[in-house]
């Protein structure tokens, strides 16, 4: 049985995170702000904790003996709070959570980080080819994708620092909940059927998304992979397709200005982020679709002056 912390384990992600580590025998701690009732964490450890606190952080995780961590815990979506705040919070969390594990002597470190860190939405943002991955230059433009980059930053300095911890950053795409499939709105406010229906709202977002499962999953087997994979590896962890009842190569053009040419190859379902290199090095393929997974709106009753019998 491996331990593993999970900072942020009450979040939206975390959640899912927590009950899929367990499921498959791990014992898990969850450290976040508060201790939480959702039913997902009923077979986990949890400690309320101010992850910011780096020393009380430190002995925490010292005192968890803990075979891996995880790190979630963050602001989480780009302008929830001013940009001096996100930034700050976030650079600060990094760098408790992942030296306070480095401090504990934690075996295996790994930290989210985000899509956003490659600049997309930023006025005049292309790429210099399609689909994105692990290559693509990050080149942030607000404070949450700069935080996240700062996320990155620091898992590399840390590795630099100690070659005897391995280290792993993952990309996750737009989390979808379990429950958000059967229209429990997402953290942007609408449900997934809305994104599906208006791709304006998937649009920012380049049509990317995740089941948060495929997350657990992916953590993981990543877990288990750690001992034998070189270096401190980032992973893009995304659907197989888009996020879009429309091909990218028809729909991104509308939104992204001069994105013609490079969107010319992603025909059929093709997402814009490939999530290759986890089926590479790890053997890793999300099992969930929104084809699969969204749970149909019921049709709407007929009124007494509509279709009622005369």
């Amino acid at each position: 049985m491996t331990r593993i912390v999970v900072t942020g384990g009450a979040g939206r992600l975390g959640r899912s995170l927590v009950a899929g580590l367990a499921e498959r025998g791990h014992e898990v701690l969850s450290l976040d702000r508060e201790v939480s009732a959702a039913p997902q964490l009923a077979d986990a450890q949890q400690v309320a904790i101010d992850l910011t606190d780096a020393d009380a952080t430190a002995a925490a995780l010292l005192a968890a003996k803990a075979d891996a961590l995880i790190h979630l815990a963050a602001i989480a979506v780009p302008f929830s709070a001013p940009e001096h705040v996100i930034l700050g919070a976030n650079a600060a969390l990094a760098m408790s959570v992942l030296g306070g594990a480095v401090r504990a002597g934690i075996g295996r470190v790994v930290a989210a980080s985000s899509p956003t860190v490659l600049g997309y939405g930023a006025a005049g943002w292309l790429p210099d080819r399609l689909p994105l991955d692990e290559d693509s230059a990050p080149r942030p433009w607000h404070a949450y994708g700069l935080s996240k980059h700062l996320v990155e930053q620091t898992v590399d300095m840390l590795h630099r620092q100690r070659d005897d911890i391995r280290f792993a950053v993952f990309r996750p795409c737009y989390v979808i909940a379990p429950e958000e499939w059967a229209g429990v709105p997402t953290q942007q406010g609408h449900t997934v059927q809305e994104r599906l229906d208006d791709p304006t709202l998937s649009a920012p977002a380049l049509f990317n998304y995740v089941d948060a499962r495929d997350v657990a999953d992916f953590t993981d087997t990543l877990l288990r992979a750690m001992p034998e994979l070189p270096g401190a590896e980032t992973f893009f962890v995304g659907a197989d397709d888009a996020l879009a009842r429309e091909p990218l190569a028809t729909l991104l053009p509308r939104f992204v200005p001069g994105s013609d040419e490079l969107s010319a190859g992603l025909t059929g379902t093709a997402p814009a982020f490939s999530n290759a290199k986890a089926a590479r090095l790890l053997g890793w393929r999300p099992g969930r679709s929104w084809r699969t997974e969204l749970v149909p709106r019921a049709p709407q009753l007929q009124t007494e002056t509509q279709g009622a019998p005369a």
